[in-house]
């Protein structure tokens, strides 16, 4: 006879005491179906770290005072937009305003509505203010200045131009090849529009130059998720982690993709160090 598989590792309490949620809000999360925990040896609720990545969303949404009910309708929502299995990367969920949004692969939509989220840019004109939409509008020339203007930039570029800003940090790369910053955004850039093995070639580069900078190996782990080589992923967080114990991001990713990996013992041990690291 197959043995049963072992309880999943969180009790409502931990979860209680982890993500600072309260029993009403988890019973309703519950309820409407978007987090399904187990049962345990005397029937109580048992959460796996799937439910835990769910449930620290909605914490992260409460801390911005979005209201719990907007908080279930989002969530319930999106639940029928995913797929079985909770992507490992390449999914965010944050606050805007007042609204719920999900950001997924370069674009970003309304968790509730389902619509396309515009960015907008405050202008003041004529002693009033306007919202002024980002559009293909010309990028400004780039003139030849220190690494910080042309980082400056190549920031500023970001949201309205993604190509230019991307030639504007390989042209500060060039004449400063140690720039850290440049290398974390232009990574984040490349992995925005699909481009992961360029990320990881690119924070190759990065490291050879710069393998003291513990977010450099944390990018390149978010990076080799994304390529679905979770355990070189495994060992560049744990790099990241030797360099800056603290990064409690770093210690909850690891614990994610040893508990997809099936070690169980690992990714408490991680988990564990995040929670310690929340409750400072």
């Amino acid at each position: 006879m197959k043995p049963s598989p072992p309880p999943a590792p969180h009790t409502l309490r931990g979860i209680q005491e982890m993500l600072g949620l309260s029993r009403s809000a988890v019973a309703r999360l519950i309820a409407h179906g978007f987090v399904s925990p187990s049962r345990g040896p005397r029937n109580e609720y048992r959460f796996s770290f799937r439910d835990v990545v769910l449930l620290r969303t909605a914490h992260k949404l409460q801390l911005a005072d979005i209201p719990t009910r907007k908080i279930v309708r989002a969530l319930q929502r999106l639940k029928g937009t995913l797929p079985a299995e909770l992507p490992l990367s390449g999914l965010r969920i944050t606050a805007v305003g007042s609204e719920v949004a999900v950001h997924e692969r370069g674009s970003r939509w309304a968790a509730e509505s389902g619509q396309l989220l515009m960015d907008f840019d405050v202008a003041a004109m004529s002693g009033t203010v306007a919202f002024v939409e980002r559009g293909p509008a010309e990028a400004p020339a780039l003139v030849q200045s220190s690494p910080e203007t042309l980082f400056a930039q190549a920031e500023a570029l970001e949201a309205s131009d993604p190509a230019a800003a991307e030639r504007a940090y390989r042209r500060l790369l060039e004449g400063a090849p140690a720039y850290a910053d440049a290398y974390l955004n232009l990574g984040a850039l490349l992995c925005e529009s699909g481009r992961h093995a360029e990320a990881v070639a690119l924070y190759d580069e990065a490291l050879a130059q710069r393998p003291e900078v513990a977010l450099l190996h944390f990018n390149r782990a978010v990076a080799l998720e994304d390529l679905e080589r979770y355990r070189e992923a495994l060992m560049a967080y744990d790099r990241c982690l030797t360099l800056d114990p603290g990064l409690g991001d770093a210690h909850f990713n690891a614990a994610r993709l040893h508990d997809h990996l099936g070690d169980e013992k690992k990714a408490i041990r991680h988990f564990s160090a995040y929670r310690r690291l929340q409750d400072k």
